[in-house]
């Protein structure tokens, strides 16, 4: 099933659930009920409520996506050096240069069809590309220079390996979850509280005030889904792809 049908799906679950409530709730009300004697205090802790709420739920958007953001990044850095070590690899001998670039191009194939999708599906990468990584590096690494020109080429090669190992690292880091559970019981239950909070105003089955019951479960719905969807930045619809590698190795 789509994601953005079973966001569809809980918008409107919430949304119904929430109008029959206030139908519910208004239908019990006595006849002489004075809905405009609202405690001032109970306006104003509703208030605070929801802007506390809101302050977290800023927060944990904003955090989920910095965690998304840093893993476009590192899926970028972590190209970009493998590409380099091809680039740089044209100081070397023929059968050096073409063991390293084909070496490089069996990694990021297989990143690319293999680990990919197992790092989608298991916030886990794949020990074969490990493998593959190590034999880059020790390609690199155990090449003798034979000249100054080599020379001058072998540390950046050795620099830009390190990197692409770095980011392949911070890559598994960001392939599962962000965010602790305990944060997101914190998150669930502010929204059902701040929607909670709505029937203490004394809402009626009028058409304005069901329309906005209605739009503002939905947003805090809708925000929710965000902050999930955005939690495992590999994973989800809104997630970090692979064009990176795509677009320096057309040819895989």
């Amino acid at each position: 099933m789509s994601q953005w049908l079973v966001l569809g799906i809980a918008m409107a679950a919430v949304c119904g659930v929430v109008l029959i409530i206030t139908v519910l709730k208004e239908r019990r009300i006595a006849e002489d009920d004075d809905p405009t004697e609202t405690p001032d205090v109970i306006e104003y802790l509703t208030m605070m409520v929801g802007v506390v709420y809101a302050i977290v739920l800023g927060l944990a958007i904003a955090g989920v996506w910095e965690a998304r953001s840093a893993a476009e990044d590192t899926v970028r850095a972590e190209a970009q050096a493998l590409h380099e070590v091809g680039a740089r690899a044209r100081a070397y001998p023929a059968p050096v240069r073409d063991r390293i670039r084909s070496d490089v191009d069996a990694y990021v194939s297989h990143v690319v069809h293999k680990e990919w999708p197992v790092m989608s599906e298991q916030g886990q990468l794949t020990r074969r590309g490990t493998e593959l990584l190590a034999k880059v590096r020790a390609d690199v690494t155990d090449y003798h220079p034979a000249d100054d020109f080599e020379g001058q080429s072998y540390q950046p090669l050795v620099d830009q390996v390190a990197v692409a190992d770095g980011a392949r690292s911070a890559r598994a880091d960001a392939a599962d979850s962000t965010l602790p559970g305990v944060v997101w019981f914190g998150l669930v239950i502010g929204g059902a509280i701040s929607i909670g909070v709505m029937f203490t105003l004394q809402i009626r089955r009028s058409g304005r005030e069901l329309l906005m019951a209605a739009l503002f479960s939905a947003l805090i719905a809708f925000l929710l889904f965000l902050v999930w969807d955005f939690d495992s930045p590999f994973s989800r619809g809104i997630s970090a792809s692979a064009d990176p590698f795509l677009d320096l190795f057309p040819r895989l």
